[in-house]
């Protein structure tokens, strides 16, 4: 093995490789990180950059990947045991309230989509697959509030929740979150209203 091979490469090459991927993609974008930047962010050489992933695209799934086990912030808020359902259908929205010098990225799956255009097949499912799992989740906690049709309810606020993300990323506006929860809570309450008899 020569030494720049032992250098950048050893134990953990896989794991910094996902470092640099989350850190580049999401604050980059998937196609202007290109495997140079991300095998120097990593400290890797390209030859053990490829043992670990044939493809820039299999980085990509993984990278996505590994929010099923660790969801991003606004999912989270969905497993909160210290909030009742309807607080927790408007936590999602909280960490959209970022640091108002902070760059808006927006979400990582809606903007991986996004990225392929069509030309990630994998890619593609993989989000879609995600998406719905996170609306059945809201479907879950809407039925626990008391919602007549919780999944009509869980399909609004993840039209609302997405909009809102893609906005503030289009827009840099942390703002976004703050209109969007509003508009969250006038859905919800006339969903609850809807499902109490007169």
């Amino acid at each position: 093995m020569d030494a720049q091979t032992t250098s950048r490469g050893g134990r953990g090459a896989r794991e910094r490789i996902m470092q640099a991927a989350g850190r580049l993609f999401y604050r980059q974008g998937i196609h202007a990180t290109g495997i140079a930047a991300l095998t120097d962010a990593a400290h890797v050489s390209t030859r053990t950059f490829y043992q670990h992933f044939p493809t820039k695209d299999a980085l990509v799934e993984a990278y996505l990947g590994r929010y099923q086990d660790t969801p991003i912030p606004s999912e989270r808020q969905l497993d909160r045991d210290d909030l009742p359902p309807v607080s927790r259908l408007l936590a999602i929205f909280d960490p959209l309230e970022t640091d108002p010098s902070a760059v808006q990225r927006g979400c990582p799956f809606h903007n991986a989509v996004v990225e392929a255009a069509g030309e990630l097949p994998d890619v593609a499912r993989l989000v879609e697959r995600h998406k719905r799992a996170f609306r059945d989740r809201l479907a879950v906690i809407a039925a626990e509030a008391g919602a007549a049709d919780p999944d009509g309810l869980a399909r609004q606020l993840a039209v609302i929740f997405e909009g809102a993300a893609a906005y503030a990323a289009s827009c840099n506006d942390p703002q976004v979150a703050a209109d969007a929860r509003a508009a969250a809570a006038t859905v919800i309450q006339a969903a609850l209203r809807l499902s109490t008899p007169n």
